[in-house]
């Protein structure tokens, strides 16, 4: 193929609708994981095959298996040809776009281009506008799960390709679940992380409604009401889930970290042991047993007698279950604290270092990731090393990273009272009250940062950094 049509044949490519195009990076992910997950999802959920296969032929281009990913597509147009005959061309156009990408990839420049064509003539036909353009809902939906598999990092986009659907098809019930589910998605991550909240309630409950058979769906709206506190109007839902579809992980996940948050923990581990007979290579599965075994060990210490077997057993089966969690998605960075603070519980404070330490040399940590990690390991310090200097420091790096966050607040509440400890009990020294002068300038508190520089000053004359941090201060009030 000449240099010009390859040419042409990428920009032909870039404006395909399909997994090529979303911009999925593989770094948000564990691929193994995400594998594992679209397998049980075709498993149990047939009738999404269609968007699983063309999920599945990604993951596997992403993995470097192109002759895997190449047969997950034929099963995606296979399952096309069954579902609907008389729609293969308005269905087919990712999985055909997928196809093109993957040609392209292996160098198998005309079948790539084969694809191309087939894309464009099906775009024209289905298409009333001259330059044949077109906008179909499933597309949007399709996009809009996918970004959702591929993590936080995605979840604004995917409501807004859920919103661009609905526009369309409003009461069509998988577009609302879609919606619904990404809107829950970015609800619990602003709770966490900040940002601007979008109730999600209204959402949850029209999806419901539209489809009561989808106990996914029920199972967000139950863990919502909970968050609401109106958990006993939650249970209702997790009870009628139980029934309409006893055998389905998904929802059994969902119904087992109810329970869990209603330390109702015994019913939570009956919940999760069953889901994880029917996918056992579940990350998050192991991630939620973790959870509640670490419970059922602080449940135990807090009774007079606790049995030492007992609570070896119950501590063994936590660290097992976060360790497969870690094991199979590397990138699953919260399990890594769960795991260190796990070890913490038992007073193995050298394993719990070692955990906290593989996680805080990985580079490839968000900003959110890491205040959760700084935040975690500067309590670790100050309540089972008892080193609060270091505490201070993680606390500290912790700010430093300006996002609105919840470890971020509680990093700012410790290293305050921390210092205000050290320096009222007279114990503190010009380091404590610059360094607390530091605090108050990561958090904007121009005015209090001015007082304790002052004063450290006023101990440490000659001290550099208070003094250029001093004038910093001041320039900046009076500009």
């Amino acid at each position: 193929m000449s240099t010009i049509s390859k040419d042409s044949l990428k920009t032909s490519l870039l404006q395909l609708e399909c997994h090529f195009t979303w911009g999925l990076l593989k770094e948000h992910v564990s691929l193994e994981a995400l594998e594992e997950t679209t397998l049980d999802h075709i498993k149990f959920l047939a009738k999404y095959e269609i968007r699983d296969y063309n999920l599945l032929s990604y993951v596997k281009y992403l993995k470097n298996s192109n002759e895997e990913a190449l047969r997950s597509l034929k099963k995606a147009e296979e399952a096309i040809q069954k579902r609907h005959p008389d729609e293969i061309d308005r269905k087919s156009l990712v999985t055909w776009g997928n196809y093109a990408w993957i040609y392209y990839h292996m160098q198998r420049y005309e079948e790539a281009q084969t694809y191309v064509s087939k894309v464009e003539n099906s775009c024209k036909k289905l298409s009333s506008s001259a330059d044949g353009k077109i906008e179909l809902p499933e597309i949007y939906a399709e996009q809009g799960w996918a970004l959702l598999r591929f993590g936080r990092a995605y979840f604004e986009r995917a409501v807004n390709c859920f919103e661009n659907a609905l526009r369309s098809e409003p009461n069509n019930s998988d577009l609302n679940a879609g919606y619904a589910t990404a809107m829950y998605r970015l609800e619990g991550d602003a709770r966490w992380y900040g940002g601007e909240r979008r109730p999600c309630l209204e959402a949850l409950k029209r999806a419901v409604a539209l489809n009561p058979m989808d106990t996914s769906i029920m199972a967000l709206l139950a863990l919502e009401l909970q968050r609401l506190h109106r958990a006993n109007e939650g249970e209702r839902y997790i009870e009628e889930g139980l029934q309409k579809t006893p055998d389905f992980p998904v929802f059994l996940r969902h119904a087992a970290n109810f329970y869990r948050k209603e330390k109702k923990v015994n019913k939570a581990l009956e919940i999760l042991k069953k889901a994880l007979a029917l996918t056992p290579k579940s990350v998050v599965l192991h991630h939620q047993l973790g959870l509640c075994y670490r419970s059922k060990v602080l449940q135990l210490k807090k009774t007079r007698y606790p049995c030492r077997e007992e609570m070896e057993n119950l501590m063994e089966l936590a660290i097992f279950h976060f360790k497969t969690a870690i094991d199979k998605k590397p990138v699953f960075f919260s399990a890594y604290s769960d795991l260190a603070k796990t070890y913490a519980i038992d007073k193995r404070y050298e394993e719990a270092e070692k955990t906290f330490q593989k996680v805080l040399q990985r580079n490839d940590l968000a900003c959110d990731e890491k205040q959760d990690i700084y935040f975690n390991y500067g309590h670790f310090q100050q309540f089972d090393v008892k080193s609060e200097s270091k505490a201070i420091k993680y606390y500290i790096e912790c700010l430093k990273l300006e996002m609105d966050s919840y470890p971020r607040k509680r990093s700012s509440e410790a290293v305050e009272t921390l210092l205000k400890q050290k320096i009222e009990s007279g114990l503190g020294d010009a380091t404590d009250i610059g360094t607390l002068g530091l605090v108050h300038k990561l958090n904007g508190k121009k005015q209090e940062a001015i007082e304790c520089y002052e004063e450290a000053i006023a101990l440490d004359p000659n001290n550099e950094e208070y003094l250029n941090a001093l004038t910093e201060l001041r320039l900046s009030i009076s500009s």
